[in-house]
Formats: structure tokens, sequence, C-alpha cells
């Protein structure tokens, strides 16, 4: 079904595993067509609850976007790589219901640490390196680097990184807030299970509204409070809801999966 991704499902939990070793999971147009699909149907499938997104081996998540594809672009062509990009793999992924986790297991370069940071939670190994190398190519970061960086690490440490082009380590990561836990490469995806095992004890329709409010804050126009009033106010009509409540009155644990 896919030639660069694979899919696992392990009960509530698919992973989405980036399979381009020899390239060091680099994305090409193929790839982003393909992780376009892979999580759209994930995001369908009401039995996944958590996705976890990684990349195959030790060395890379992925480093970096395909450059071969794109060196020869003009000024139009560079602008409808970055808006197609954005609209079908990077925007999609950070507004999915379903939760995504980045399991960073190496080099997170360029469009590798855009669709880092573009999922919702991120949990790097101890050997991993995170970089927006662009302006070394002339370029710029143009899968949302600039925005979600600036979002996550504030606007001087997102400046450094950009004019720099300097990877960090997953230490420094973390210490700036860009991750949000450090783990032996062994136990990456031990603690990536970990965190969607304890999302899956909850509401999946109330993460879900969680995600569109959260979100609602960084979108220009928006009013963050507003969105936040009406997704509360949907919970009230919902199946979770009620067994939610229904479970604390009779002192049970709820069964948001049956």
């Amino acid at each position: 079904m896919y030639t660069n991704i694979l899919i696992e499902q392990k009960g509530h939990i698919q992973i989405i595993t980036i399979n381009r070793l020899a390239q060091l999971n680099a994305l090409n147009k193929e790839t982003i067509e393909e992780l376009n699909k892979a999580l759209t149907i994930a995001n369908q499938d009401k039995w996944t609850g958590v996705i976890i997104l990684t990349g195959s081996g030790e060395k890379s998540f992925v480093a970096g976007a395909d450059i071969k594809e794109f060196a020869d672009f003009n000024v139009n062509q560079g602008a409808d790589l970055a808006k197609n990009g954005q609209k079908i793999l990077f925007n999609l992924l950070e507004n999915l219901s379903t939760p995504v986790i980045a399991a960073i297991n190496g080099f997170a370069l360029g469009g590798g640490l855009e669709l880092a940071m573009a999922s919702h939670i991120r949990i790097a190994s101890s050997n991993a390196k995170m970089g927006l190398p662009e302006v070394s190519l002339g370029v710029i970061p143009g899968y949302g680097g600039t925005q979600r960086l600036t979002q996550l690490v504030g606007r001087g440490k997102a400046n450094e990184m950009v004019f720099t082009a300097g990877m960090i380590t997953a230490e420094d990561a973390l210490k700036w807030g860009l991750v949000n836990y450090v783990v032996e490469p062994q136990e990456l995806l031990v603690k990536a299970e970990e965190i969607a095992n304890k999302i899956l004890n909850n509401s999946p329709s109330a993460v879900a509204s969680a995600i569109r409010s959260v979100n609602a804050n960084f979108k220009d126009g928006v009013n963050g409070y507003d969105v936040e009033i009406e997704e509360f106010g949907k919970c009230f009509g919902t199946h979770d809801f009620i067994e939610g409540t229904t479970a604390f009155l009779e002192k049970r644990k709820p069964n948001f999966r049956n």
C-alpha cells in the first residue's frame, strides 16, 4: 500500500514509521503524499486513539526534504512547494483530531523538525540533533518552521536557530521547550507508548476538542477563549460526557472506548 512508510497497529495506538533508511528518511513528494493518506485514514479510524510518528533506524527521524526534487525550481514553483506541503501534511497534522506524538530518533532537520513541531507532543532520543539549516542553502524554512519554532521556543531562540543554521542537542531542545522529554534510544517508543496509553484513558471527543481549542490560540483573527467556550459547550452533548460523569458519580473508571 505504501512505498516509503510502515504502519503498525498496537491496540488503539498506530505507529507510522517513515522508511527511507538510505536517504536518512528525507521527505520527498511521494512520502509527503503517503503521510497525508496514512494520517487521514488513521484520523478517521475510530479504533485509533493516538498516532506515534517516527523514522526507521537509529540515526534519523527525518533528515530534511529531498533537495534534488526542487533544486531547479523558480519563484512560483518554490511558493507552490511550500503552500502545497503545508496544506497536505504539516497543517493537516497539526489539526488532526487524533493526537500525534513525534518520537524523534536521531536527526530532525529542516522538514523533519517541521514535521515534529507540527505534531502535538515531541519526545527525543538522547542522540537526537535538531535544526533548521535552510539558510545555508539560500532558502528559509518553508513548511511552517519559522512560525512553529517561534511559538515553541520564543523569538530570540528561534532567530538564533534559523539564522545560524546550527543543530542543537536533545538536552538543549528539552531546556528550550522544543521537546517534552529526552530518553535513551531504546526507551523512545516505550515512552511514546506510555504517554499514548495515558491519553487513551481519557475521552477521545474531549481530547479532540482540546486540540482545537489549543490550536485556536495560534490562529490569526481567532479568539481562542471563544473557541474554548464553544468546544466546552459541545462536550455536554457527547456520549463521553455522559459516561465520564456517570462513572465519576458511580465511583468507577469510565469506559470511553466500549
